[in-house]
């Protein structure tokens, strides 16, 4: 199968980050998975915790979902953890599309009778806890907690200096451990780089007792049973009554002269 790995993350902003995708994800999907990594090329890449700059990025997430739609790919993993355009790249694509923070949350409800989220900042928490009552997983949530990391890109400099991942990785643990012991019974890193980051130095409990869910492995291991699944179920995976449906045939000429080339799943038009 093939999967489009959708991040944030301006790909010449972030080298040493995506250098440690690639070797995070070619370690954990299926030997006969292939996954393909896009980050944002366009405008912005590096500060998507302010709503105005997420948005500006989303187009262009948007614009991917279309595109793995139309050259084949057997599902798209959106690997941020606000999950951007997702209900609207439902909407556009047949294929299966996860988001990192449900996927994660919805995992993580699963593990344990309530899940803590320790997010970089104060300003990324609003949104992933806005998003926990979207996807109606608020009563599993047990509480959120922030480091220090209000510039993003700061997290960058853990991929290439061991003294500053030792670092992070004990502001996370320190974060981790008050959660666990306020009473959360799995703990998220609510940032994407960061899963990497502890994925990679095989952090996975605090202190062998509270489960740290990975959501990189999460989306991976979810988007790769999605696609099998779907196949299992005739080619049926998203539903499209109501809140993921697309356009009829009917009016989508009239849509594309508007707006361009959109819905690519949607026949009657130029593919």
């Amino acid at each position: 199968m093939k999967l489009w790995y959708q991040s944030l993350t301006r790909p010449n902003a972030w080298a040493g980050y995506n250098r440690a995708l690639r070797t995070f994800l070619d370690r954990i999907k299926d030997a006969d998975t292939v996954i393909d990594v896009h980050g944002i090329e366009q405008r912005g890449g590096i500060g998507d915790q302010y709503h105005y700059l997420e948005f500006i990025e989303t187009q262009e997430v948007l614009e991917n979902v279309q595109r793995a739609s139309r050259e084949g790919y057997d599902a798209v993993l959106l690997g941020n953890i606000g999950d951007p355009g997702l209900t609207a790249a439902r909407e556009i694509a047949d294929i299966p599309v996860l988001g990192l923070g449900e996927t994660s949350m919805h995992f993580a409800a699963m593990m344990g009778g309530s899940f803590a989220l320790i997010t970089g900042n104060e300003k990324h928490a609003t949104r992933i806890v806005e998003n926990a009552g979207r996807y109606g997983l608020s009563a599993k949530l047990h509480g959120v907690r922030s480091m220090s990391f209000s510039r993003l890109l700061d997290l960058e400099d853990g991929f290439n200096d061991a003294v500053i991942r030792e670092s992070m990785t004990n502001e996370f643990l320190a974060a981790a451990r008050a959660a666990s012991d306020d009473g959360a019974e799995v703990v998220i890193p609510a940032i994407g780089v960061l899963m990497t980051l502890l994925g990679e130095g095989e952090v996975h409990t605090v202190d062998g007792r509270t489960p740290i869910l990975n959501g990189v492995v999460a989306l991976v291991k979810a988007g790769e049973a999605a696609v099998r699944m779907r196949k299992l179920m005739g080619g049926h995976w998203t539903s499209k009554r109501a809140k993921y449906a697309a356009p009829p045939a009917s009016q989508i000429e009239e849509l594309r002269a508007a707006y361009g080339d959109v819905y690519p799943t949607v026949p009657g038009g130029k593919r």
